[in-house]
């Protein structure tokens, strides 16, 4: 038996996942202020409902076929289930959502790609949409919204857009070039078009074409509605040459990166996507959203000492010092545990102290209480800060001082 994870997938021991943790709180923090509701859906979805919706891509699904015969696939990301979820329990389904809908969902998709750094087949997903309105002050809400999750991460980002009806008529192989201008440079791309077929002339005169183009009255008006939300000036930019790879794209496209390394490649992308929903209901309903990549985010965040997160949970280890003096720590972690400070207490009463400091040390609690016999007997507990090496006896009325 192999004991290692399948290939691009892993595993998050308890140091790693708290990380995720602080990292999404914060998120969801800013996600529920902007009145945001948590949507989940399944991780199998009918083949049918993720088929044609990708692109280029769509060989990227995981598919397979149950033992009843269904053909499913792993979800490729929560955009398309939203828009499943959408056509089912909305207006043109079992009326049961309210418009417009405002979700964020945090799951897993699945890509069968070529595992590399930064790249997996297994990760989490992070995403927020608005559903049932087209207008430039949603477009706004959602810019408003993705500034304001960076600035409570302590990152300091731009946000870069376009319009994708800007790019109507330019065949999606040569957008997918250009939309790789950070990464190769124009000559990187003019090289790639003129593989793909274009004369180097040709070449040159869409690559310019596609850098002079202006923005939009929808992208204008949205500019002026964030602004008037007291965001910096510096923090929104029109980039002509975003393009963003996926084909249901109909809108403004949006795209977050560090204002320090603005070529960097991007924190969090998306877009407006109107007719994708009408592809399961037969109705169209307007819909605009973007997903966080957490992994680069996390990334940026480490770089800059922004995850500085403890090790573990818990806050103080109560030891047993004998099996016949359990009964008085059992008392001193429900105290502490009401007062909700995070308590341990240890678990095998014949274990030695030396053991229980020990596992203390190795997890990282920064506080252990013991309690022996002489401190029963003075009404006092042994308090040893772990961090700072010291111990102090404390009477029992003071210890949360002690250890806040």
């Amino acid at each position: 038996m192999k004991t290692q994870t399948p290939k691009g997938f892993r595993d998050f021991l308890p140091k790693d996942a708290l990380k995720r943790k602080f990292l999404l709180d914060k998120i969801i923090e800013v996600f529920e202020r902007f009145g945001f509701d948590p949507l989940e859906t399944p991780t199998l979805e009918f083949e049918e409902t993720l088929a044609g919706k990708y692109g280029e891509e769509e060989k990227l699904i995981y598919k397979f076929e149950t033992r009843g015969g269904d053909k499913v696939a792993l979800k490729y990301d929560q955009t398309v289930p939203l828009a499943r979820v959408v056509a089912q329990y909305g207006p043109n389904g079992q009326q049961v959502l309210p418009i417009p809908f405002k979700r964020y969902q945090i799951q897993a998709a699945y890509r069968g790609e070529n595992p590399q750094a930064g790249r997996y087949r297994e990760f989490l997903q992070c995403d927020a949409d608005i559903v049932g309105v087209s207008n430039s002050l949603v477009d706004a809400e959602l810019l408003s919204l993705m500034y304001e999750i960076y600035l409570n991460l302590g990152l300091d980002v731009v946000i870069k857009i376009n319009d994708r009806s800007l790019l109507k008529g330019i065949e999606p192989k040569f957008l997918s070039t250009i939309d790789k201008l950070n990464k190769i440079n124009d000559t990187g791309v003019l090289k790639e078009l003129e593989e793909k077929g274009l004369s180097k002339d040709k070449a040159l005169e869409l690559l310019n074409k596609v850098k002079n183009l202006k923005p939009t009255a929808n992208l204008k008006e949205t500019q002026i509605l964030y602004f008037k939300m007291g965001y910096p000036k510096d923090s929104l930019k029109f980039d002509p040459t975003l393009i963003r790879g996926l084909d249901y794209y109909t809108g403004i496209i949006m795209e977050v990166v560090l204002k320090s390394d603005p070529l960097s490649l991007s924190l969090c992308g998306g877009g407006r996507y109107d007719e994708m929903i009408g592809k399961f209901s037969g109705v169209d309903l307007p819909a605009n959203g973007f997903s966080i990549g957490l992994e680069r985010t996390m990334n940026a965040m480490a770089k800059q000492g922004l995850l500085d997160t403890p090790p573990t949970n818990t806050k103080v280890l109560v030891t047993l010092f004998s099996p016949e003096l359990i009964q008085k720590s059992l008392e001193v972690t429900s105290n502490l545990r009401k007062e909700d400070i995070t308590t341990e207490i240890w678990l095998d009463p014949g274990a030695k102290l030396e053991k229980q400091l020990k596992y203390a040390d190795t997890k990282g609690i920064p506080y252990v209480i013991i309690i022996g016999p002489e401190e029963i007997k003075n009404k006092k507990v042994m308090v040893k800060d772990l961090k700072k090496k010291t111990q102090e006896s404390i009477s029992q009325p003071n210890l949360l001082d002690a250890i806040s």
